[in-house]
């Protein structure tokens, strides 16, 4: 490491449950409701029982990864080792454009709750706001970080709790089951990227194993009990949503649970107002979260060569990568200026599912060429497990591409340049 300090290890099981939970919460808050959109109640309630199995069997497949490889490049480690240096480049591609797109999308709802609270306040300017303020918290360390997620994930959690009760009471099933699919099963398919974001980006916690205190233990533990919290949540927040107005009210807007809690108890109800205030916990527990990710990846891809070195330099006093991570916020606000909410979910999901893929076909490759790896934690149900989550990663990629040609011609497009680059690069070098 040529005298770089590395990362320092201080996390326990909770506190990777609180990254679990927190780099996803928002997700519970936003982003999933557009899936109301192209599929209605019933539609998207399929996609993501669909999108639930898929997570549930590949959180468990990726443990097993994450557990016998604690490397803070994540999937791009585990490709690197089944596949060799062009696996490795095609996850760290991957891996990178989800987290480095997915802080956007909760950028413009972290402005536009604030724009619903004090509307003289640009959605634009607060989201920019929030990279500069989230990326200094970020530079503190990776222990004060976490305890502040931890904090903020906790809040999130119980908010989320408290309007399942406040609007339990104005809940009705004939709302949730009018229109309920409009689109019929086209719809389902349509809808498959917003309901992947209701659990986006739990694999995060990978990015953080290098600085975990006895991974092997950890690891597993911090995934199960964010995935079964996150799932508990999932459904909990769409049906009470779903069932309190006309959903169609709901389904294009940044903020639908204020709006449904208004829906119940009037808009100028102070209840409301708290609401809307306090629902900016979960949005600033993800938005920080994804901040420690992607400063990660950037990180480690940069440390084994696939990126400037520069961004593998980590601050001697905090031991944080500081490069790394002013390089993912100044990403991160243009993308903000580029493009809208539903494109930067939809560009975040391709990333996610195709490194969901290359990490499924890692964990068969390296089962098969290193029999003898320290396998401290093992997928149940090998090879079941994997194999339901491999296959419904590629038809969640389908449907993407089905319905997302330009933006998946933008995604192919820069892989195709830089696994060309990288070919000849190496030549050349060589």
């Amino acid at each position: 490491m040529h005298g770089n300090p590395s990362l320092k290890k201080v996390l326990k099981p909770v506190h990777l449950w609180a990254l679990a939970v927190g780099l996803v919460i928002s997700g519970e808050y936003f982003g999933w409701n557009l899936g109301w959109d192209v599929a209605g109640t019933g539609g998207f309630l399929i996609a993501t029982i669909l999108v639930t199995i898929f997570y549930v069997t590949f959180i468990f497949s990726f443990t097993e990864l994450t557990a016998a490889i604690p490397h803070a490049g994540g999937p791009f480690a585990y490709a690197y080792k089944a596949f060799g240096p062009l696996g490795g480049l095609i996850a760290a591609y991957a891996t990178l454009v989800e987290f480095l797109l997915a802080p956007p999308a909760v950028a413009f709802a972290l402005g536009s709750y604030v724009h619903f609270l004090a509307p003289t306040l640009p959605v634009l300017a607060v989201a920019i706001g929030s990279y500069v303020v989230f990326t200094v918290i970020n530079f503190l360390g990776i222990k004060e970080s976490v305890v502040f997620s931890l904090i903020v994930t906790i809040l999130a959690v119980c908010e989320l709790l408290l309007f399942m009760g406040v609007v339990a009471p104005g809940f009705k099933w004939e709302n949730f089951k009018q229109d309920s699919m409009p689109f019929g099963w086209g719809g389902v398919f349509a809808a498959l990227p917003f309901a992947i974001w209701f659990y986006l980006a739990i694999e995060g916690v990978a990015m953080v194993a290098e600085e975990v205190k006895d991974p092997q233990r950890t690891i597993p533990r911090g995934y199960i009990y964010g995935i079964v919290t996150l799932v508990l949540l999932a459904f909990g927040v769409m049906f009470f949503t779903g069932g309190v107005t006309d959903w169609h009210k709901l389904a294009r807007i940044d903020y639908p649970l204020p709006e449904a809690i208004s829906s119940v108890l009037g808009k100028q109800n102070s209840w409301t107002k708290v609401f809307a205030g306090i629902g900016l916990f979960g949005l600033v527990a993800s938005f920080h979260g994804v901040i420690i990710s992607y400063s990660r990846q950037l990180y480690a891809v940069a440390r084994d060569g696939y990126l400037p070195k520069v961004l593998a330099r980590v601050n001697s006093k905090h031991r944080t990568p500081n490069v790394a991570m002013i390089t993912g916020g100044v990403i991160g606000i243009i993308a903000l200026c580029l493009f809208n909410t539903g494109d930067v979910i939809t560009l975040s999901a391709l990333g996610a599912v195709v490194m969901y893929i290359i990490s499924m076909v890692s964990l068969f490759v390296l089962r098969r060429k290193q029999p003898n790896l320290e396998r401290p934690f093992k997928v149940p149900l090998y090879p079941w497990f994997p194999g339901i989550a491999l296959v419904l990663a590629i038809v969640c990629l389908i449907a993407i591409v089905w319905y997302n040609l330009f933006l998946s011609f933008i995604f192919f497009g820069a892989l195709a340049i830089l696994m060309i680059l990288f070919v000849v690069f190496r030549r050349s070098r060589s």
